[in-house]
């Protein structure tokens, strides 16, 4: 089925989110990296613009610079009242009011956009969506996935879950996957099914705190690697 683009609700991170969203050090950053499911987010053109070799995959890339950026400028009033809505289940020591964590969102989704042109014509930006990505196996080093597996797991399904993350592990070295809860910041029911089924598939996981926590508890990621041997 098609997407349609008042289905996507576009609410890019930073790249310095990411970096404490996966504890990523010089050495993941130095290799080839799939952001699968970002979005608009900052780290594709970031990480590219310091010399580093990344890949965004994500249904939105099959739309237009001034469409993406007219769904944000449609959904951030909506994105400030729900933060308002739900401002006890976030930390505020680091963004200080809803306003202005959606204004720092915002200036990330301005670099993406101000990025996308150049990035579709390098190939970094790709119009893909889990579970089956077109990229050859073993391309990348590491994969992220940032605020889609778990988050969503009321619509996304324990099998999606499965055959995404044993997709995302082919294709790259190592997975990590944030958060590990859903969007009212409870862990999610499907992370331990997932990760016996991950296990049967020699795949292992191991759940690790980060130096990240926007909503309240809510900081470990999932690093998932083949079993050695």
């Amino acid at each position: 089925m098609a997407f349609d683009l008042k289905d996507i609700v576009p609410f890019g991170r930073s790249y310095r989110e990411y970096v404490d969203m996966f504890a990523l050090g010089e050495s993941e950053l130095a290799g080839h990296v799939l952001d699968c499911g970002g979005g608009p987010a900052a780290f594709n053109a970031e990480l590219a613009r310091r010399g580093g070799s990344v890949v965004s995959a994500d249904p939105v890339y099959g739309f237009g610079r001034e469409a993406i950026r007219a769904r944000i400028d449609e959904v951030v009033p909506e994105m400030v009242a729900q933060l308002h809505r739900n401002r006890a289940k976030f930390r505020w020591d680091r963004s200080g009011s809803p306003e202005e964590l959606v204004a720092r969102r915002r200036a990330a989704m301005e670099t993406f956009l101000a990025d996308y042109a150049a990035g579709l014509e390098a190939g970094r930006y790709v119009e893909a969506s889990l579970p089956e990505l077109p990229f050859e196996p073993g391309r990348f080093d590491l994969a992220l996935v940032s605020h889609l597996l778990f988050l969503y797991g009321d619509h996304l399904g324990r099998d999606f879950h499965i055959r995404a993350l044993k997709e995302l592990a082919g294709q790259a070295r190592e997975v990590r996957v944030f958060p590990l809860a859903d969007l009212n910041a409870r862990r999610s029911p499907h992370l331990e099914p997932v990760r016996r089924a991950l296990d049967r598939a020699g795949l292992a996981s191991e759940a690790v705190k980060v130096s990240y926590e926007s909503q309240k508890g809510v900081n470990r990621m999932l690093r998932i690697r083949a079993v050695e041997g």
